[in-house]
Parts: structure tokens; C-alpha cells; sequence
């Protein structure tokens, strides 16, 4: 099974536990990390901007990817939020088994 690395910045700790803990309980995701916050600077409608953000690394699978997407996009408060997804190509084989088995294959 493919293993993902979903990146996903929230505007402040409520958001991102919510998030968080959504992912977690339904089975989209096997592991999320809440990162301290950082120093986003971005261009936004023909702007600069600065926002402090709460990162959040979300380990999952391939196969739970678009579930995943949409319940981020549903808790999310912004009109555009970002989540990248990274497949991970190496790791622990054990790791890598854990979040799969963690993890609820989605339809």
C-alpha cells in the first residue's frame, strides 16, 4: 500500500487539533504531528501577506487520500487551504506497514 505525507497549514491550534482529531478517529490517517507554529508568507489575490500558521505533517495512504481531502476541505476555514501530498517512496518497512494498518481502506 502507498504511503502519503499530507502537508496542511491551519490558522491556529483549535483548528489544527480538530483536524487532527477528525483524520485520527474516522481512519483516514494513522499518525498527525502538530508542528509549532511558523512564519507563513504567501501571495494572495495580487497581495503579499504574513499569517502564523500550524503545520501539520498527516501519514495515511494513497488509497484514503481523496477521503482525507475532503474532510480537511470540511473543517478547514479557508476558502483556499493547502494540502499537498508527498508520496513516500522509503521508510521503515514496519513504519510504513503500521500506517497502513492503521489506517481504514476507504471505498
Amino acid at each position: 500500500m502507498s504511503t502519503l505525507l499530507i502537508l496542511c497549514n491551519c490558522p491556529d491550534e483549535e483548528v489544527a487539533n480538530r483536524i487532527a482529531l477528525a483524520v485520527l478517529e474516522s481512519g483516514l490517517a494513522a499518525c498527525v504531528n502538530i508542528l509549532p507554529r511558523a512564519q507563513s508568507l504567501y501571495r494572495w489575490q495580487g497581495k503579499i501577506e504574513s499569517a502564523t500558521e500550524i503545520p501539520l505533517f498527516i501519514k495515511s495512504t494513497a488509497a484514503n487520500y481523496p477521503a482525507l481531502e475532503a474532510a480537511i476541505q470540511k473543517l478547514h476555514p479557508y476558502d483556499i487551504p493547502e494540502i499537498i501530498a508527498l508520496p513516500v517512496e522509503r521508510g521503515l518497512p514496519a513504519y510504513l506497514n503500521w500506517v497502513a494498518a492503521e489506517t481504514v481502506q476507504q471505498p
